[in-house]
């Protein structure tokens, strides 16, 4: 009881102390906590919006996903005749069955021809309007869509583009292009999380989306009074046989739940890792506050020892406060992580992916794992201080306070840290030596962090070689406030170490991943001008195939040598070695590709694999299955038949575009796939002719005004394109870095504040002798910019290690060009120096207001 009554006092006087360790285990927590309310938030939602759209039975073709999803390699989705609806109302336990057709393959434009399609990465979905869609959804405007001329639309892309009754839109699929003028608004009675739903009558359904009457996708079948979904689906299935899916409502939605809690999962976890390198960050802040704390109260806690305290009471007294520091830290980081989830939801809801506050999930683990995390990692990092508060001699009584006796890093952490460098050093060497990429990732993984923590212990060590290099260069221009400056810095190498090392982590991080991002551009670029001899790339951004009559278009087109088309699909194997491999990918192209993209060959010319009944495969799949030219493949193509396909050429494994990738033409696969079952192209290249590139790009764009889900890109757009898209993952990355910054700057701020204050007589005396409030301050802020450069060069140095490693290990994928993004290094390297100032300003302020007088008399 003595312990814990001695522990709140210390921590309600050293409150303001405490505050800003309080503060980095608040925004951690909060981190910790914001990301597990919005996932769980965005969970209840979907799983409410599934629950709300499943039949009780539904039955779809073969082809369809679990999902319900219709996107096909035909753009047409998969169908089954009319004269299945009437057998499953003859089945048992059948309340009600109704016919649906949809289709997420379809692009929607309004009368000026921009796109409807939600920009957050959610589906378009076009169909027809029908019992259970009147049982999920209100029309609260207009009325339902009658004839080919009506289509209704929900509320949410209403409103987003601002659409009314009587506005003509289109339906583009590979069909062709349907207009209807819109009839109806109908919103949700559940959240919609963000995708855009047009309707149609069946009819009309039918003819846009499949190209014919008396089909559908789904038959959704609604059980009887006192049938069970599970009885139900068993009667169905019985009475249309086993041609058909037939799944229950649970099935359907937890089909749907599976195909989103994938990209749930990765964006929780992403975020969890942040906010651990948030934690390891704090952890240097309450190591560094609490053995200032102890250095400080050194004489308090020797009369303590003196008056009959034990080690084991004086250990505890310590590890107390750092559980107090925990729980209240954790406690408003539990509250924060709320709000923070909150302002999640609105950001989702800026980019269109729509969450309500109404479903804001709060489970009971989520305030237990913030809670246990932030006490946890609080008093763990307590503990050394802690150890050596029990350490501190009834003789301490005698000494002056402030005098710590680990002034300097040992020469055993000295000797560890090196040999945990030296090890990290030699993983990374490893790493980047190998020869495989999976090997390789195993060694870059170990020596990241041996390499890391090697740096971190021999931190204090370095402190004193790097400061002395920064103030040479940076401090010694202030005169003599700045090497006051640079020997404050030097006065205890450990806190220096430990301080420096927080921001450290955060810049290795920005550091590495910049070089692997320039890198990939980098290589990227350099792979396209050296493989790409086509003009033009037309594709859709959303991953949507290029329906014929965009196709055509893009033939039509003035200008043009030569128009590539490129289709995927996937066909049953046979190999030479006697081995089948199901769904085994194959690219068909027009023989032109062998030009519009220059593939290494290993044996064999490209241009061969485009003749009757030719084909080629990559280097390394030929070695696995004993394949050589002239060796023949049996090709089972889906929806078609099989073929006997010979080996005409072996491309490179090591390309960087179309990697692995097996070509035939597209005269073969018509050959043996029907005309209706034929894939659709992923995309078009098209070829100028020569000094007409301009006017070929501007009618392109021009041809395809009709199609906006297609974009033309020629090779500079392309290589922005790609720019970008790093460019975009990084910035996300790096503010998801900066809450570790952020803590990082919390910690130098802490360490130079707990220093005036241990230093409060000194400070008193040199005003006295003469040092200006102006130069104290000075001084104070040079302190902290050193600090700040120091960890700053330690994590660029380190981070770009890490990164031209990882480089070595995407070289073996063809990404073969390092570049050092030497703008940005040296941006973050002189931004740390703002950094650290930001950090001073108010310690700084705190140490010119001091009474010299009451300074100078501080015991």
């Amino acid at each position: 009881m003595t312990v814990m009554k001695t522990s709140m006092r210390n921590f309600y006087a050293h409150k303001g102390r405490m505050a800003l360790s309080a503060v980095a285990v608040l925004l951690s927590v909060a981190f910790v906590c914001g990301t597990l309310v919005f996932t769980d938030t965005m969970n209840t939602t979907f799983d409410k919006l599934f629950a709300s759209t499943s039949s009780d039975v539904t039955v779809s073709a073969k082809g369809a996903s679990d999902t319900g999803e219709t996107t096909s390699d035909n753009g047409k989705p998969p169908v089954m005749p009319a004269s299945v609806l009437g057998a499953v109302r003859k089945a048992d336990g059948v309340k009600s069955a109704e016919g649906t057709v949809f289709s997420t393959s379809a692009t929607v434009v309004d009368a000026d021809k921009d796109s409807l399609s939600p920009t957050s990465g959610a589906p378009t979905i076009v169909g027809n309007w029908n019992g259970n869609d009147a049982r999920t959804m209100e029309i609260t405007d207009g009325a339902a869509p009658k004839g080919s001329d009506q289509v209704m639309v929900d509320a949410d892309t209403a409103d987003k583009h601002h659409l009314k009754l009587g506005d003509e839109i289109g339906v583009i699929t590979a069909v062709g292009t349907h207009t209807a003028k819109i009839s109806g608004i109908a919103a949700f009675q559940v959240t919609n999380p963000g995708a855009a739903i047009f309707y149609l009558d069946t009819k009309t359904a039918q003819e846009a989306l499949v190209g014919e009457s008396n089909v559908y996708t789904n038959v959704n079948v609604t059980a009887a009074s006192g049938v069970s979904d599970a009885q139900l689906k068993k009667n169905v299935a019985a009475e249309i046989g086993a041609d058909y899916k037939v799944q229950t409502a649970k099935e359907t939605a937890d089909a749907n739940r599976d195909s989103v809690g994938g990209f749930l999962d990765v964006m929780k976890y992403a975020m969890l890792g942040f906010a651990g390198i948030a934690f390891l960050v704090g952890i240097f802040l309450i190591i560094n506050t609490f053995s200032m704390l102890v250095a400080q109260r050194t004489r308090e806690i020797g009369l303590m020892r003196a008056i009959g305290s034990s080690r084991k009471q004086v250990n505890r007294s310590v590890l107390a406060e750092a559980l107090l520091l925990g729980v209240v830290g954790s406690l408003l980081g539990v509250g924060a992580g709320v709000g923070i989830a909150v302002g999640l939801m609105k950001l989702m809801g800026m980019t269109g992916m729509n969450l309500s506050t109404d479903d804001l999930t709060v489970a009971w683990t989520t305030p237990v794992v913030g809670m246990g995390l932030g006490i946890v990692v609080t008093v763990l990092a307590a503990y050394l201080p802690a150890r050596r508060a029990g350490k501190v001699s009834p003789m301490a009584a005698l000494r002056d306070a402030g005098a710590p006796a680990d002034a300097k890093a040992g020469a055993v952490r000295a000797v560890i840290g090196l040999l945990l460098t030296g090890a990290g050093g030699l993983g990374l060497y490893l790493a980047s030596a190998a020869d495989k990429a999976a090997e390789g990732s195993l060694w870059l993984g170990l020596g990241v962090v041996l390499s890391l923590i090697g740096f971190v212990v021999i931190g204090p060590l370095l402190a004193g070689a790097v400061v002395r290099v920064l103030g040479a260069i940076v401090l010694r221009a202030f005169g003599p406030v700045g090497r006051m400056a640079e020997r404050n810095a030097l006065r205890n190498p450990r806190r220096t170490g430990a301080t420096g090392a927080a921001l450290m982590i955060g810049l290795a991080l920005v550091a590495c991943l910049s070089v692997v991002g320039s890198s990939m551009v980098a290589s990227a670029t350099e792979e396209l001008d050296k493989s790409v001899g086509t003009d033009f790339i037309i594709q859709s951004d959303g991953g949507q195939l290029m329906t014929p009559q965009a196709v055509q278009a893009i033939k039509s087109t003035p200008g043009l040598e030569r128009v590539t088309e490129y289709k995927w699909t996937e066909a049953d194997f046979t190999t030479p070695d006697g081995k089948t491999l199901d769904k085994t990918a194959i690219t068909a192209a027009d023989p032109t590709y062998a030009t519009d993209l220059r593939v290494e060959t290993v044996a064999g010319n490209l241009a061969d694999a485009y003749r009757p009944d030719s084909m080629s495969v990559h280097e390394k799949f030929a070695e696995d299955h004993k394949i050589a030219l002239g060796s023949k493949i049996s090709v089972a193509f889906k929806n078609g038949s099989t073929a006997r396909l010979t080996v005409r050429a072996i491309t490179s494994s090591d390309a960087v575009i179309d990697q692995g990738a097996m070509y035939t033409s597209i005269a073969t696969l018509k050959k043996y796939v029907p005309a209706d079952k034929l894939p659709l192209d992923d995309l078009v290249f098209a070829t100028a002719k020569d000094g007409q590139q301009d006017a070929a790009y501007t009618s392109l764009k021009s041809a395809l005004h009709d199609y906006p889900q297609y974009t033309v890109r020629d090779q500079t757009d392309y290589k922005q394109e790609l720019k970008d898209q790093i460019g975009q993952l990084l910035n996300l990355i790096y503010g998801l870095l900066a809450l570790a910054i952020i803590v990082a700057v919390l910690g130098v701020v802490n360490t130079l504040a707990l220093s005036v204050v241990e230093r409060t007589r000194e400070i008193g005396l040199m005003r006295a002798i003469g040092l200006s409030r102006r130069q104290l301050r000075r001084m104070i802020r040079m302190e902290s910019v050193v600090i700040a450069l120091f960890g700053a060069l330690l994590g660029l140095g380190l981070g770009m290690g890490w990164g031209a490693t990882a480089q070595q290990l995407l070289a073996l994928q063809g990404l073969n060009v390092l570049e050092i993004p030497w703008p940005t290094i040296i941006g973050v390297f002189i931004g740390s120096a703002f950094v650290g100032l930001f950090a001073a300003l108010i310690p700084a302020f705190r140490a010119g207001r001091m009474n010299v007088l009451n300074a100078i008399a501080t015991d």
